[in-house]
């Protein structure tokens, strides 16, 4: 990014937008207890934290021998977004950031366009940002392939060598750098206290690691 008024700035939801993850790893946990496939917190993150629902599907097919019926998918939707309207809070000092923020701005998220809609309207954050909302559905290919953040940029006006990529999972770091995008790592989810999660991301060689979201205004104006 080179000057006031130029560049992009690409927000993931989940997680960067919204503190989401742990109700939806707790949702997702149960649910795969109720058919009969028993896996840790940390494994859940691991395997399927930023990454689309087809990971999924294709992961309880391939490795759980367990085929995920629409119902199964829809009982998941509905019980997390019960939990969302209830429960659901945006990530300290997002809403001040994205004021603040004088660039222009979108989402780009694994999940699905109505979960990302619902996520942002519960939390007061969907005025800001709508209607630049992009959704893995959206794409052949979901993170870490760079697909989702290509479209974004495309649909914005933007070259991918002028957006920055606000991310908090390793797929969708490694999305943002297949894509020829800067990256920022956030750290400050109630999901990414963990010391071995910080590592990994780490590992992914970011430009930056912050958790603090007000943080964001300075590290941008310093790229530019």
């Amino acid at each position: 990014m080179t000057s006031e008024g130029t560049g992009l700035v690409i927000f993931d939801c989940d997680g960067v937008l919204v503190d989401s993850e742990p109700l939806s790893v707790g949702v997702l946990i149960q649910a795969m207890r109720d058919v009969g496939v028993e896996m840790s917190e940390e494994d859940v993150y691991s395997r399927f934290l930023g990454k689309s629902l087809a990971t999924l599907v294709d992961t309880m097919q391939t490795e759980f021998d367990v085929f995920i019926d629409q119902a199964f998918l829809d009982r998941i939707r509905n019980d997390l977004y019960e939990r969302f309207r209830h429960e659901l809070k945006p990530i300290d000092g997002i809403a001040a950031t994205l004021d603040a923020l004088s660039l222009p701005r979108c989402v780009a998220s694994s999940s699905q366009l109505e979960r990302i809609r619902l996520s942002l309207g519960v939390t007061g954050l969907l005025d800001k940002l709508e209607p630049h909302i992009f959704s893995a559905s959206m794409v052949k290919r979901g993170k870490p392939a760079p697909d989702l953040f290509l479209y974004a940029a495309e649909k914005m006006g933007v070259p991918p060598k002028d957006c920055l990529v606000v991310e908090d999972s390793p797929a969708g770091i490694t999305a943002a750098r297949a894509a020829g995008m800067t990256v920022f790592a956030f750290t400050g989810g109630s999901h990414a206290h963990s010391p071995s999660y910080r590592a990994e991301l780490e590992q992914l060689s970011p430009e930056v690691v912050f958790d603090a979201m007000p943080e964001l205004i300075q590290l941008v104006r310093n790229k530019r």
